[in-house]
């Protein structure tokens, strides 16, 4: 079983510089085995071209490393602060696609305009707040990213589900999904989003954000017990 979760995380790996999502080694994906609490994830700094499914590195949700000779991602306490908090979610991907990484560095939310973003999200891709000198210089830093995330989350009462992304202030973004490939899918969702709302900004920067019978619409068509788009 866990080999087959080193493959699913290698794999995910694999499809984000595939997809344009990754420069050099930045970025990560984990896929997680909730019976077991334990998730596979990206060895830090390797090359993807270089990796293999054996590379893979298995960590428990207490943070210990119970599988792997390489040393896991520096993002790993992020992956596994998200693992702890959003119960639902089967595996995460960290990213500095261009287009999202701007939003997120400019430390701004990406608006909703339009019904390709209601696909995916149910309202704005929201961004945390800044972290503080204390959280960065620490020594828990990757650890008080999660927190911030969670804190967001916690305190707008988002639902992870509807909400499977978020930015990152100054840093780049991170999504989820109910495994690793949709996680994955939301990645590329995301970049494509930010490219378009940048483009729409551009051609009209006081366009309002779209109307909530459109939005409604777009998302409960996907999400939820209504949904009718796609095969059964």
């Amino acid at each position: 079983m866990l080999e087959d979760l080193k493959r699913e995380a290698y794999e995910a790996n694999l499809a984000l510089p595939r997809e344009g999502l990754i420069n050099l080694t930045f970025g990560n994906a984990s896929a997680i085995d909730r019976a077991k609490g334990i998730f596979a994830i990206k060895p830090s700094g390797v090359d993807y071209a270089a990796l293999k499914p054996a590379d893979m590195v298995l960590v428990d949700l207490d943070g210990k490393q119970v599988e792997g000779s390489l040393r896991p991602s520096s993002d790993t306490p992020t992956h596994r602060r998200l693992f702890l908090a959003f119960p639902s979610i089967g595996g995460v991907v960290h990213t500095h696609s261009s287009h999202a990484t701007a939003f997120a560095q400019a430390g701004r939310a990406i608006p909703i305009f339009g019904t390709t973003h209601a696909d995916y999200f149910f309202g704005d891709i929201p961004v945390t707040r800044k972290m503080t000198p204390a959280e960065i210089g620490g020594g828990a830093y990757e650890w008080e990213t999660g927190n911030v995330i969670v804190e967001l989350f916690t305190q707008q009462k988002l639902d992870p589900q509807d909400f499977p992304a978020v930015l990152v202030n100054r840093h780049a973004p991170f999504t989820w999904g109910h495994n690793v490939a949709k996680a994955v899918e939301v990645a590329v969702a995301v970049e494509c989003i930010a490219d378009m709302a940048l483009m729409s900004l551009q051609l009209n920067p006081s366009l309002a954000t779209i109307e909530p019978e459109l939005l409604n619409k777009h998302f409960k068509r996907k999400h939820g017990p209504g949904a009718y788009y796609g095969q059964r």
